[in-house]
């Protein structure tokens, strides 16, 4: 009668339709789950009432009634006996002994009613436990089917219908308005919105064109996508999430293994406490009811029901916990180290501000030089490409175009010749005017600056940054209200950049100019000091400091193996909310699985005592075995609602350009 792993099975392990192995491999201890076939269960609860029914409308029907009574008890009570004899039979003592006690010595002294209630009640419980474990499996085997099984390949000008398990790295599917999405990808041809809420736990669509990933399992939905495989069947996201996963719910607490280690001795204690009963008492029916209230799996229920709640809660928001150890490791988090590069800041150029000369309009300035770079693949000139497409400017195509490498480009945009680039690049190209006078903004903090002249002339200056993310203030002022006491971020860059960013979202401590190994050192230095550490990167270039840190969290892990696999935990977004939201998650779980020890000891403790004293007989004990139950797995499962109030971090709105020299609506933020 204990379920300590509430995922570790498959649904037909738990109803033992293959014998060869009924050993449990991923219960948390060794003993057989009964088996239970539901209309034998209904069979012998009928012939039970019948009893009871005989009994009181039939003055003569005793016998008939007991028949019945019996029956009933045995067809219910078998199922139960027999577990234990087959845990016996393997060298194996656990609380199933104590329910067989129970009932066999009901059914010898002649209570077949009691005896076929209590076996009811128990079997009862073990339903309710199995349908949890169930429930918790079935909505994590939900991922897999959100792959679909068939696929439409290309196959020159035909589309074949095949099985998604056929799809090899390197076919072209294509993927109609509706569909999911049947292996990871790039799309190849084709724009559509796509809904990603199982990767990334975004509820938002995210639009997609030529050139971006896709994952199996997220839909489309509208437009026709041609995508190219590039991942297929179990190695996509999606297999590697759903595998991590399971793997995750296979890892125990420090307290899990804790009572493993002692449960081997309970229930030979519970035995000499029924028979302490049966010394000073001589009742039988008082020594049943001990044994019944002992079995404890309202105290074994409250660990895995509790875990099982808080990565269910976390998966739905996009974090990945693989080891649940970590989310009690969260819970005594008090220091966090960032990145800088691809953690605080999105890791993408993005316009800061336009700058035009008197006379000319912000919009103006942005169309033209937008337009003469339409053709370069310079991260500067997609920056430039991404603001007039938010501002909803069309460009117009170039014709003379010409880059050099590292300065800048020349093109005609209609009748007018463009200079775009480094202020060397204009000086180069004839340009004599003393145009950087009125540039307020520093390349050595970070910015980069874009000189644009037009027949000969200056006509203002753009300035570009790789941008903080815009919740990444909020983000580290909750974890500082979280009681997190040392901040720090880290950076590879240059000091007058690092502080920059430090600033703009309200980091105190920043070390710049680090090397891997200086930020691996750093992170030592902090752990010297007694602080536990969660260390916050991109999961790739991170990858020593993170394996450095109690914590590694790695962000945006979505389609990337190497970030995925290179921290203890992994966000499938780059929302930096999720980590105050994890700590807060871990904080909870914790208290949850206080609450649910303290009750199932408590529960345990004080049935002993009132079974004892005779104030409730074996039938109110099985009912209360299946209320300690009940009440453990809804405390628990409070945790599944955590983070409801968290929307998902998908800013998409910007505005037009402005009309004079001003900030530059900054970019949304990326999902990944």
């Amino acid at each position: 009668m204990q379920i300590s792993s509430l995922l570790s099975q498959k649904q037909d392990d738990h109803q033992h339709h293959n014998h060869q192995d009924d050993h449990c491999d991923g219960c948390g201890h060794d003993h057989e789950h009964t088996e239970i076939r539901l209309n034998q269960i209904l069979i012998g609860l009928l012939f039970v009432i019948n009893s009871f029914i005989i009994h009181y409308f039939f003055e003569n029907g005793k016998v008939v009634g007991d028949v019945n009574a019996m029956i009933g008890a045995a067809l219910l009570g078998y199922p139960i006996v027999w577990t234990a004899i087959k845990d016996l039979r393997k060298g194996r003592l656990s609380t199933n002994e104590l329910v067989a006690l129970a009932v066999l010595a009901s059914f010898a002294s002649g209570e077949y009613q009691e005896s076929g209630l209590v076996a009811f009640f128990m079997l009862l419980g073990e339903i309710i436990e199995t349908r949890t474990a169930e429930g918790a499996r079935a909505s994590i085997e939900s991922l897999v089917k959100l792959t679909p099984t068939k696929a439409r390949r290309i196959n020159g000008s035909k589309e074949d219908e095949v099985e998604v398990k056929d799809l090899k790295v390197g076919d072209v599917i294509r993927i109609r308005p509706g569909d999911n999405i049947a292996a990871d990808g790039v799309i190849m041809m084709g724009e559509g919105s796509i809904n990603q809420a199982n990767i990334t736990g975004e509820s938002l669509p995210v639009d997609k064109s030529t050139g971006d990933d896709v994952f199996a399992g997220t839909q489309n939905l509208n437009g026709v996508l041609e995508v190219k495989v590039s991942r297929a069947d179990a190695d996509t996201t999606l297999g590697r999430v759903h595998d991590l996963i399971l793997a995750a719910e296979k890892t125990k607490l420090p307290i899990m293994r804790i009572v493993d280690q002692y449960m081997g001795f309970y229930t030979p204690l519970v035995l000499l406490v029924g028979a302490l009963v049966w010394a000073f008492t001589q009742d039988l029916s008082r020594v049943i009811t001990v044994f019944i209230i002992a079995c404890p799996c309202a105290f074994i229920l409250a660990t895995p029901t509790a875990m099982v709640a808080a990565l269910s809660s976390a998966a739905r928001l996009g974090i990945l916990i693989k080891n649940v150890a970590d989310i009690e490791l969260s819970a005594k988090i008090n220091a966090f180290i960032f990145d800088k590069t691809g953690t605080l800041t999105t890791g993408k150029l993005a316009v800061s501000r336009l700058a035009p000369q008197d006379g000319i309009k912000p919009a103006e300035l942005l169309h033209l030089a937008a337009s003469a770079e339409k053709y370069s693949n310079h991260p500067t000139a997609k920056a430039l490409a991404q603001l007039a497409n938010e501002a909803g400017l069309d460009l117009t195509e170039p014709q003379d175009f010409k880059e050099t490498a590292g300065k800048g480009i020349t093109a005609k945009v209609g009748e007018e010749t463009l200079i775009v680039g480094r202020a060397n690049w204009l000086k180069d190209n004839g340009l004599t005017d003393d145009f950087m006078q009125n540039v307020d903004l520093s390349e050595a903090e970070g910015y980069s600056l874009l000189y644009v002249a037009r027949n000969g002339s200056f006509i203002g200056w753009i300035g570009l940054q790789d941008q903080t993310r815009p919740e990444a203030q909020e983000a580290l002022s909750e974890l500082l209200g979280a009681d997190i006491r040392r901040i720090a971020m880290v950076s590879g860059d240059r000091e007058p950049v690092a502080a920059r960013v430090a600033r703009e979202i309200g980091c105190e401590e920043v070390v710049a100019e680090c090397l891997p190994q200086n930020k691996v050192e750093y992170v030592h230095k902090m752990k010297a000091k007694g602080y536990r550490v969660a260390v916050v990167g991109d999961g790739v270039n991170d990858a020593p400091a993170l394996a450095a840190g109690d914590l590694g969290v790695a962000m945006g892990a979505a389609g990337s193996e190497v970030a995925i696999h290179s921290a203890t935990i992994a966000l499938m977004n780059n929302d930096l909310r999720r980590l105050p939201f994890l700590i807060k998650l871990s904080r909870q779980t914790r208290s949850v699985i206080n609450q649910n020890f303290m009750f199932g000891v408590v529960f345990v403790i004080g049935g002993f005592v009132l079974a004892s004293m005779a104030y409730i007989n074996p039938i109110i004990a099985a009912m209360l075995h299946v209320i300690g139950s009940l009440l453990v797995v809804f405390n628990s499962f409070r945790l599944v609602r955590q983070g409801e109030e968290l929307e998902p971090f998908l800013a998409d709105e910007k505005e037009v350009a402005p009309e004079s020299q001003s900030e530059a609506p900054k970019p949304s933020a990326q999902p990944a």
